[in-house]
Order: structure tokens, then sequence, then C-alpha cells
């Protein structure tokens, strides 16, 4: 069975906890971080599921269950629909695309997204997020098998974007990065060997206003947490608690005309008066993310033995 795991403020003081429906039972150690949580919690969170439940999650504080000191490692591109809708063929696709994003962008998973003053186009990305379980420390092949070993639990992250920057500016990591950019949780699903097939079998929501802006299943990722890790393996060392973002689906704010990117590609018009026509026609969406707008994502599996829980964000305006 999945264990539901949460962290939280209350009283005056940070605690995790194990979530069932809507109450939590505490654990009782403590936890400073993720990592901490991984190395020594185990026996914790087994225990608190004999215990009855004693608090409401409504009576709480819901905090990101990943800390910094953290890696936060991205995948683009990686849903199908999302890459047709973005003009790329899935089938051709050759290799993963990484970057990262500060994890000063790490934020609760409910609350304000402020979007920073001198931002117009701010943009919305759910994704499946992955907990790093055990140290990565050289070239290694993960499979379907032995992926329990290597991923902790999992949880759902926005990697919020502010496209005027990141595109014009070629600043993945600054565009992406901004305080408040990556909302994480509630729940961390802690996965047992039987779990993993569910990373194939999540259903991935987000709203905005109430109305459904992206929705999609895991079983549409092009590449898979397996062969994610392998190839992230060759290059890049990953400690328990650090997280990575696993692509958003189709739906998003951003869209670029083909003939557009072509134009990009081939710098037809001199490069500033190109970037300003671009944000100049993406302004004119109305999707974009606005001061007032309220942002709902949730991921869980369709039987619901796997539940998230909703991130929930009030967009906020920068003095």
């Amino acid at each position: 069975m999945t264990t539901h795991l949460v962290r939280f403020a209350y009283q005056g003081a940070t605690r995790w906890g194990l979530v069932r429906g809507t109450r939590i039972t505490p654990l009782t150690g403590d936890y400073p971080s993720t990592a901490s949580l991984i190395a020594e919690g185990e026996l914790d969170w087994r225990a608190a599921a004999t215990r009855e439940p004693s608090l409401d999650v409504e009576a709480v504080t819901l905090l990101s269950p990943v800390t910094a000191p953290a890696r936060v490692i991205c995948q683009g591109a990686n849903y199908r629909q999302h890459m047709i809708e973005s003009g790329v063929d899935p089938d051709d696709k050759r290799f993963n695309m990484f970057f990262e994003k500060s994890d000063a962008s790490i934020q609760a998973p409910v609350g304000a997204i402020v979007r920073p003053a001198h931002v117009r186009l701010l943009d919305y990305e759910i994704e499946l997020a992955l907990v790093m379980k055990k140290p990565i420390t050289g070239p290694l092949t993960v499979t379907a098998d032995s992926l329990h070993e290597y991923i902790f639990g999992i949880t759902i992250a926005n990697d919020v974007s502010a496209r005027d920057i990141q595109l014009p500016q070629t600043q993945f990591f600054k565009g992406k990065s901004y305080r408040g950019f990556c909302p994480l949780g509630p729940y961390l699903a802690v996965l047992d060997p039987a779990d993993t097939h569910y990373l194939d079998e999540l259903v991935l929501t987000l709203e905005v206003n109430g109305n459904a802006r992206q929705r999609d299943t895991t079983k549409n990722l092009v590449y898979k947490p397996a062969e994610t890790l392998s190839e992230l393996s060759t290059f890049s060392d990953l400690s328990p608690g650090d997280v990575l973002l696993t692509g958003t689906p189709a739906g998003c704010a951003l869209r670029a005309p083909k003939r557009f990117v072509r134009n990009l590609m081939q710098l037809v018009l001199p490069e500033p008066r190109l970037w300003d026509t671009f944000v100049r026609m993406q302004s004119k969406r109305a999707e974009y993310l606005r001061p007032g707008d309220v942002v709902r994502a949730t991921i869980a599996s369709e039987d619901r033995a796997i539940d998230l829980g909703a991130q929930c964000h009030t967009i906020e305006q920068a003095p």
C-alpha cells in the first residue's frame, strides 16, 4: 500500500505526517530535511500507520515536501502531444532535454505565486516530480525492476516560467527560477517496489480559474523515468532529496506559430526586433497568468491508490 506523507507547520513547529484521507498522523521524529526523512524516517511513518490520525489537513499550513538545499533538475518537451503542438515529431526525438531550476524557487503547495514586476508572460507547467532515494555518483543502468531503488517518492510540481525572460534571453535557469516558481507538494507518495507501475498510470490536471488547461497521463511520456535516470547518471551526480521534474503536457500558455519559429531559427529579422515581435504576439494570448488568477493542479492514479493532493495558488503582482 502506498504511503502518503506531508510536511506541515503547526503550532510554531515544522513536522512530517502520514496522510489518510483528510486527516494526518504526525510522525514522532524530527526530520529537518527531506534527505533526513529518507535516511531515518521509515520506522516512524510505518508506526504512524498503526495510530489514529489526530489532525485535520485544513488545520495545518502545508509546506513543500522537498527541502532546500536540493537540486531541481527538469526535462523539457517530454509529452507526445506537447511536442506535437510545439511543431516537433516525438518519434524523431533522439535525446532528453535537461535544464535546472534554482532551489530558491521551491515553495509551498498553497498560497501565492508572485509575478515579478518586469515579467509579462507568466506561464504554468504541471509536472510529475520524482524525489531521489539514494546517491548516484557514476554511470549506471536503471531498469523498471530497479527503479524503486533510486526513486523514494513522487509529488506534484508546477514549473512556473517567465517566457519573456526564458526565451529572448535564452535563460532557462533564470526564467524558471524566480522565488516561488517551483511549488511542490502537498503530498509525497513513497513508492514500494510494487508501486512503480503507477509511474506510467498517473493523470495530471491543471486548471486556471476552474477551466482545465492541461490534462494528460504519464503513459504519454516520451522518455520514461528509468531511461532518464540512466542518461542523467552519465553526466550528473544526484543525492537523496534531489528532485527531477519529468516534463509538462500540452496546454501551456506559450504558443509560437511555426512560421515565427522558422524565422527565429533563420534570424530573418534582426534579433532584438524578432524578440520584441515575439513578446508582443504572446502578450495577446489570454492564457498567460495574470494577477487574481487561481491555479489548481492535481495528480492521481485512476484507482486513487496514489493521490498527491491538490496545489492551489493565486497569482499576485510584485510592486
